[in-house]
């Protein structure tokens, strides 16, 4: 079962491109190493759209969606962000394109069709459908009383004075 989409840009400034994504989108990545940042959307859709000129047919286009463009937009210039033209009425939505480090076209857009929520995944086991209502039960008892036990650093200290008696 397909979970979601992945991209990649191909950039020849690409420690530049993955910054402007970090600090200028403030898109949320993890660091995988030597330089990589792999970029995490919370939501991907995919579109097709039909093509009058077969020399067009098999390219793609990259967009990024926000609910609000005129604020994005703002935010984006206030941290430096250049635009290549302004907001324009596409009449599915609201648009504005820019040219990342290394000369990668996107556009922003604000739709103004709904976009489909997501269905919550099914249980995957029996076991995890009856451990539901177990963990909500449980939410609703009063919490257990603090216990008596040593600090952890004290802890801590016992294993190692015993270690070093078996030695």
């Amino acid at each position: 079962m397909i979970r979601g989409l992945h991209g990649m840009f191909y950039s020849s400034q690409a420690d530049e491109l993955r910054a402007f994504l970090r600090d200028k989108m403030r898109l949320p990545f993890s660091d995988v190493g030597q330089g990589w940042l792999i970029f995490d959307v919370a939501e991907a859709d995919i579109g097709v759209h039909p093509v009058e000129d077969p020399s067009h047919s098999g390219t793609h286009d990259l967009s990024f969606y926000c609910d609000d463009i005129e604020e994005t937009v703002a935010d984006m210039r206030s941290r430096g962000v250049e635009f290549d033209g302004e907001i324009s009425d596409q009449g599915w939505g609201s648009v504005i394109k820019l040219t990342l480090p290394g000369g990668v076209k996107v556009q922003i857009y604000q739709p103004r069709y709904q976009k489909a929520t997501r269905a919550k995944p099914a249980a995957r086991t029996k076991k995890s459908v009856a451990a539901r209502p177990a963990a909500a039960k449980s939410a609703r008892r009063k919490p257990a009383p603090k216990s008596k036990k040593a600090p952890a650093k004290k802890a801590a200290g016992k294993l190692k004075k015993s270690a070093k008696r078996r030695r």
